[in-house]
């Protein structure tokens, strides 16, 4: 038993002072006072002046595993992830095989049983032409099928209308995807490439990858999930144009159409291309100031329903190729909590919001089984953070296989002393504890 006294307990819209039990990796009791027998073994965490949120969780992230794992793998960017604040995750299905058949996808649950040291689900890969093992996949066992309408990094481009009206017909689960219309990069593509020849400055990646390709991309897939009832969930918005699509006037668990920002989009726009050059290289990238200022407007009305990072390592030899040769996407998951936590500071966004947007949500989007809440009954899936506590990213801190990160020398007003994953303490005061490995989470249908 584990339990956690004087904590200020971030829950469900609410902030209250209390303790909580946790019993065989479970939420046993939460009080304002737990009072337990005096012969009761129990480990006792004095949580005073501390904030207890539930465990992130982050519906997109690439762990690089199988295939691509000099640049990540479940075991270290799991560790990274419970490191901040994470304690379960979604990984995306372009690895090397890309998780297009069911056996390749259980082949992946098998390692990360492993190697996972938080929980985990895998998307299940929509090519052009795998629609029969698409249709196999069990919603109660899988997160949901992804689908990449704009090519991003790896081979699943779905571009065939017809496949995707299957799709979007016929899927038994939660639709994903990433939206970017591949015509429309191609052609600002090659208008630059007149211009610049192999030589494009990386300040042009949001025109290439445009508002328009991402508006048009986004649209076409509400358009088919309208059309046929889709469960649709788009991630990583990145335009002012694509927060007009979704709806804030019904609860999230009447939608069928939900949507996702990203840390990226939310802390950086384009200045920030000519400092950090291909390290914030994203698709879809990262855009305006004015386009960042309408994802928050979007996130805090609840048209856009949760919080993620899009967490997807790179080595730093990768990214100091030349702006067409650099692979896009970066790692994020062990700053991501203490990122949004330094909008709290900055009075722009609450600690409860944090916790709805980054857990709760999640939870409720993806209809997760007794996770993202602080709830008696629950998994024990916790993290305990002082507010007041700084700290500075530095290399020699990061637990990534890649070794960077965009935010070194950031100082965030945040730290996060303690993460526990099913009752079980996995990350202390800058340390991983490698006692206990993570589990696959469950799923409610959606039908």
């Amino acid at each position: 038993m584990i339990l956690i006294r004087n904590a200020s307990i971030v829950n469900e819209g609410t902030i209250n002072v209390g303790d909580v039990l946790i019993v065989e990796g479970r939420i046993e009791k939460i009080e304002a006072h737990i009072t337990l027998p005096s012969a009761a073994s129990v480990k006792e965490i004095d949580a005073t002046g501390l904030h207890l949120f539930p465990g992130c969780i982050d519906d997109q992230v690439h762990f690089r595993e199988p295939g691509l794992t000099h640049k990540g793998d479940l075991f270290t960017e799991s560790r990274a992830a419970v490191a901040g604040g994470i304690t379960s995750f979604m990984e995306m299905p372009n690895t090397i095989p890309s998780a297009l058949t069911q056996e390749l996808l259980e082949d992946k649950y098998v390692i990360a049983s492993k190697k996972s040291i938080a929980n985990y689900s895998f998307f299940m890969g929509a090519s052009n032409d795998n629609i029969s093992e698409v249709l196999k996949t069990n919603p109660k066992e899988i997160c949901g099928v992804k689908i990449f309408m704009g090519s991003s990094t790896g081979s699943m481009l779905v571009d065939n209308e017809k496949t995707l009206e299957t799709i979007f017909s016929s899927s038994p689960a939660l639709i994903a995807t990433h939206c970017e219309d591949e015509a429309t990069i191609h052609a600002n593509l090659e208008f630059y490439k007149k211009e610049f020849g192999e030589s494009i400055p990386i300040k042009f990646h949001p025109l290439i990858r445009s508002d328009e390709g991402c508006y048009k991309s986004s649209h076409f897939a509400v358009a088919l999930a309208k059309k046929y009832n889709t469960r649709l969930h788009i991630l990583h918005i990145s335009t002012a144009l694509e927060t007009e699509l979704f709806r804030n006037d019904i609860p999230l668990e009447q939608k069928l159409i939900t949507s996702e920002a990203c840390i990226h989009h939310l802390w950086f726009t384009d200045a920030d291309y000519e400092r950090l050059g291909n390290l914030i290289k994203w698709n879809p990238a990262i855009k305006t100031a004015t386009d960042r200022d309408a994802i928050w407007k979007a996130l805090l009305d609840n048209r856009i329903d949760v919080i993620a990072t899009d967490h997807a390592p790179h080595t730093l030899a990768e990214k100091s190729q030349s702006y067409l040769q650099a692979p896009s996407g970066g790692p994020l998951v062990q700053h991501s909590l203490v990122a949004m936590l330094e909008f709290y500071h900055k009075q722009k966004i609450s600690l409860e919001r944090i916790a709805q947007k980054m857990a709760h949500s999640v939870a409720r989007c993806f209809r997760i089984i007794d996770r993202g809440f602080i709830r008696e009954g629950y998994f024990a899936d916790l993290v305990l953070v002082d507010l007041n506590k700084s700290q500075m990213v530095i290399k020699e801190d990061l637990l990534y296989k890649c070794g960077w990160s965009p935010f070194e020398g950031v100082t965030f007003h945040s730290t996060i002393t303690h993460t526990f994953v099913n009752g079980e303490l996995v990350y202390h005061d800058g340390k991983i504890i490698d006692n206990s490995f993570g589990m696959r989470m469950k799923f409610n249908s959606m039908n």
